[in-house]
């Protein structure tokens, strides 16, 4: 069998009872009426012959063949390290953790969010701070949040300084989004001193690029004196040996978690993390776990603070940040657990052992080192650094060149001896004795010891053994409900089967164990797989370019709109900085528009749901040149086609504007139409979403961004060219980097990859026709129940319909959170909900879903149906309703007590296929407010989940 047809959920016998239902004879037919013809594809796409499973794999180890994996010792933000297997089969490559959504609907989440919890708890230990997130996106990116973090603290400075000591990536990266936001960058040693006035604060690397440890307290007291902010840059596994940025002082540390147990990956996807002081907890970017109360008073955890996102403040959010990296903060968290404080100790201690018995050796040659105090990393000056590059690697060996004089060698777990005698003979040193080696601790600055113990929770001191590692993962993903176990029906957000056959190559070793900055002629396979998925998608999108560097969806929308911006500014139009955006847009379009520096205008929303023309005309004659774009979703985030959208492209286009589409819901064009073709400049596409990359409970994500020719020249640049001078500002005729890689997240790219080698021109369109077929079946079977707010062409949606509860929930009191939370009963993640209109859930099966699956949540939204009408009907005051206590718990269940007025079966079996299979939620519905009243991030002691009936 063709892996298209494992793909689709639907077989023949049951696509035709759903086209029956519908009225169509064909599939063909659906999309004729559902597709307007004026954004029709004027071809279909040029994609190779799809591939069996075992053919792509094939292929894929071609690919891989051609990497070659040396040992790394590299540095620069990136270290070997090794993922425990337990960890790797039981979470990395385990579905039940990969194919969860992000924890929005914390009853069915519990798992991963104490995972996450963990993660929080172990930044917090080891950086010294009170709060810390669930994770970032990258080491270069956390640093260009955590300067926007500074400028919105403090309100009245406009320059930032950042220490020359950081990694070149990270200078790149965060100097340009410093710029974007009208700061002034300051570059230069801090070692050196503090200079001038009007500062918001400094980043500080805590260590140097080269290895060096600098005291930073006395700049830190410094800034604090002129109210200013200090951010500490810190490797999260030297924090082990070192001093907690947070005794020194720091308000705010960041960092990258990918030396805990995650691959190198060829650059990502890592987590980043960010800790900050309890008064800059509101303002801090990213997801934050926080612990609350169910309803029977009983600890659980929740997304905290979330009115601070971007889905909710939208222009004023702290961040633009969307998609996160929560699978690889578990395996981070995890890591941490399973090797306790005292394993994690020992893994420091070998790194740093290894590094000074390295130093002592290349010193014993005469050789001169960049610094005698250091953590990981030794930096020899004065030496042929090529040469020396050169015959480590015919050796097997990646060591850094720094200039033509440096060499640059960092240490990482699996390290031996073995491999400093090899790396010293390089240098023409002798090879050093197991004594040098464990005497390491004297290249530690004494004043920078660390003095207390980290990670003293329980959790990380109690599951040492594999058995024991083993059972807690499959505790925490019991819990969870996820695609494994379940359809995950949320509009706007595609989760679709994630095939095994894409997810199984991105461990092997030849493409996991690549570091980023490996020379070309070692990874001829990863960059010729990376050519040939941008121009498939490039193909798809009908853009001339298309770049895979941004590594989440919310940094595709902001390259996207960086290009626009400087594509203006490069042509002489400075003045223009409005982007335009409808009032149904993605709660992240505007927060992206705001981080590249551009003014938003909302533009309304017609009774149809499609953008109103004539509010645009107005606006565009408000604005006039000052336009520098629009960003429109297509199909909109209403679930329908609008015809109108070639009007929209042109009315901007002849206003001087660039038109921005957003590509979140390429599941309903992909194969049929190319918003290149229909009137884009410009896209992102969401490898998480249309393309089969899974969503690990908020990540990994990538959001590749397409443009057309004329602004191929703004695509993201790399950070790490060493021709890029961060001091200055690039040139506005060219791009700027996104990320700290130039390929981004690029360990998890071989899954969408392998999806599009299987499927074929013809496969992504049969996924794209029958996602249509799927939410059109849905919104016709539940039509009756919960009207469809918008729908377009003969009555028929796109590939996702919104249910309107608003006149129930004037009816009943029955509000569509409770009706999200009352699904977890019949076993389902709920709709999203509330988005984009409030009142209202939004449901996409995708094509992934079967006729069975379909028809359970289409009996399971009929029955709820039926609840509320009990309600209507007064046989049931609203309060006592089985729905309002939704949801129950099997202690809850089976309880001597039961103060309800219906019964337990009412309760946890409503529909008789429950009998046979059934989830119960670890908690009862969560108490939000509490959770943000009384707000606890990290782990909590474990008698607080020892309640008795009396507690």
């Amino acid at each position: 069998m063709d892996f298209i047809s494992r793909h689709l959920g639907p077989n023949s016998s049951e696509q035709a009872t759903m086209l029956n239902a519908l009225g169509y004879n064909s599939i063909d037919a659906l999309v004729d009426a559902a597709l307007p013809t004026t954004i029709r594809a004027a071809s279909a796409p040029a994609l190779p012959d799809a591939l069996s499973e075992n053919a792509a794999q094939d292929k894929l180890r071609e690919y891989a063949s051609q990497n070659i994996v040396l040992k790394s010792f590299y540095g620069q933000g990136y270290s070997d390290t090794l993922t425990p297997a337990v960890i790797r089969r039981g979470l990395l490559e385990d579905a039940g953790w990969y194919t969860a959504y992000t924890p929005y609907q914390p009853e069915i989440s519990q798992g991963r969010l104490e995972a996450l919890l963990n993660f929080q708890t172990m930044i917090e230990s080891l950086t010294g701070l009170p709060i810390a997130n669930a994770s970032l996106l990258d080491e270069a990116s956390a640093t260009a949040e955590a300067v926007g973090l500074m400028s919105r603290a403090v309100k009245k400075g406009r320059r930032v300084i950042l220490d020359s000591r950081l990694h070149p990536q990270v200078l790149a990266v965060a100097a340009e989004r410093a710029r974007a936001i009208e700061l002034e960058v300051e570059i230069l040693d801090i070692r050196e001193g503090l200079v001038g006035e009007d500062l918001i604060g400094a980043v500080i690397a805590y260590t140097g690029t080269e290895g060096d440890i600098y005291d930073p307290r006395g700049v830190i007291e410094e800034l604090h004196t002129r109210g200013a902010v200090a951010t500490i840059v810190a490797d999260p596994l030297s924090l082990l040996l070192l001093e907690a940025p947070g005794k020194l002082g720091a308000d705010i540390v960041i960092g990258s978690t990918q030396r805990f147990g995650v691959p190198l990956f060829f650059g990502g996807p890592h987590a980043a993390y960010m800790a900050v002081t309890d008064k800059l907890k509101r303002q801090m970017p990213g997801r934050l776990v926080g612990v609350s109360k169910d309803a029977e008073g009983r600890p659980a955890y929740r997304l905290a603070l979330q009115t601070r996102e971007q889905h909710i403040r939208r222009e004023r959010a702290t961040s633009n940040i969307c998609t996160a990296q929560a699978l690889l903060a578990n395996v981070a968290s995890m890591y941490a657990v399973y090797h306790g404080p005292e394993g994690l100790k020992k893994i420091a201690e070998h790194v740093h052992g290894l590094a000074a018995s390295f130093a002592a050796a290349v010193k014993g040659a005469g050789k001169t080192l960049v610094a005698d105090e250091f953590f990981d990393t030794v930096t020899v000056t004065g030496v042929d650094a090529a040469g020396i590059k050169a015959s480590l690697q015919q050796q097997g060996y990646l060591v850094r060149a720094i200039g033509s004089e440096k060499i640059s060698v960092s240490f990482g777990e699996s390290a031996t001896l073995e491999d400093v005698a090899k790396l010293a003979a390089a240098f023409g040193a002798e090879s050093a004795d197991k004594d040098n080696a464990e005497s390491a601790v004297n290249a530690l600055p004494s004043a920078l010891v660390r003095a207390e113990a980290p990670l003293e929770h329980e959790i990380f001191n109690s599951l040492h053994s594999e058995t024991q590692m083993l059972r807690y993962l499959r505790t925490l993903a019991d819990k969870d409900l996820a695609l494994d176990r379940t359809m995950i029906p949320l509009g706007s957000c595609t989760m679709k089967l994630n095939p095994t056959a894409a997810m199984e190559p991105i461990s092997w070793p030849e493409f996991a164990g690549i570091h980023p900055y490996a020379p070309e002629e070692t990874t001829a396979g990863w960059r010729a797989l990376i050519e040939e998925l941008e121009g498939w998608l490039a193909e798809l999108t009908g853009y001339a370019k298309v770049s895979i560097q941004p590594n989440a969806g919310s940094q595709g929308e902001l390259a996207g709109l960086l290009a626009i911006r400087r594509y203006h500014v490069a042509n002489g139009d400075s003045g223009r900085d409005v982007i335009l955006i409808p009032s149904s847009a993605h709660g992240t379009n505007a927060a992206s528009a705001t981080l590249a520096n551009l003014r938003v205008v909302v533009v309304a929303t017609a009774d149809d749901g499609s953008i109103d023309l004539a509010d645009l005309d107005a606006k565009i004659e408000q604005h006039g040149e000052h336009i520098a774009g629009i960003m429109i979703t297509y199909p909109s985030t209403h679930g329908v086609f609008d015809p109108e959208v070639r009007d929209v492209c042109d009315k901007v286009h002849a206003a001087g504007g660039q038109v921005y589409i957003d590509g979140a819901n390429m599941n309903a064009l992909t194969g049929w139409a190319r918003p290149g073709e229909f009137g884009g400049d410009v896209s992102h596409l969401n490898l998480h979403k249309t393309f089969t990359i899974p969503h690990g409970g908020g990540g990994p994500g990538v959001g590749p961004v397409g443009v057309a020719k004329h602004l191929v020249p703004f695509l993201p640049t790399n950070a790490n060219d060493a021709s890029i001078d961060p001091a200055q500002p690039t040139p506005t005729e060219h791009g700027v980097p996104s990320t700290a890689s130039q390929y981004g997240s690029a360990g998890v790219l071989p899954i969408s990859w392998a999806y599009l080698a299987m499927v074929g021109s013809e496969g992504v369109a049969q996924a794209t026709s029958h996602a249509i077929l799927g939410a059109n079946y849905l919104a016709k079977s539940l039509q009756d129940s919960f009207p469809v707010l918008y729908t377009g062409n003969e009555g028929l949606v796109a590939h996702e319909c919104i249910f309107d509860l608003r006149e129930l929930t004037d009816a009943s009191g029955v509000t569509a959170a409770d009706v999200a939370k009352r699904l977890v009963d019949y076993g389902f993640h709920a709709p999203t909900l509330s988005f984009p209109v409030a009142g209202t859930l939004m449901v996409e099966p995708t094509e992934s879903e079967d006729l069975a699956e379909l028809d359970r949540f289409i009996e399971a939204m009929r029955s709820i149906r039926a609840e509320i009408q009990d309600i209507i009907d007064g046989k049931v005051e609203y309060e006592a309703s089985v729905i309002h206590n939704a949801p129950y718990t099997a202690a809850s269940v089976a309880s001597d007590e039961w103060n309800y007025g219906f019964t337990r079966q009412e309760a946890a079996y409503p529909v008789a296929s429950l009998r046979a299979n059934k989830y119960f939620p670890p908690v009862r519905r969560i108490d939000e407010a509490y959770g943000d009243r009384n707000l606890v991030c990290a782990c909590p002691p474990p008698e607080a989940f020892d309640l008795t009936e009396e507690d």
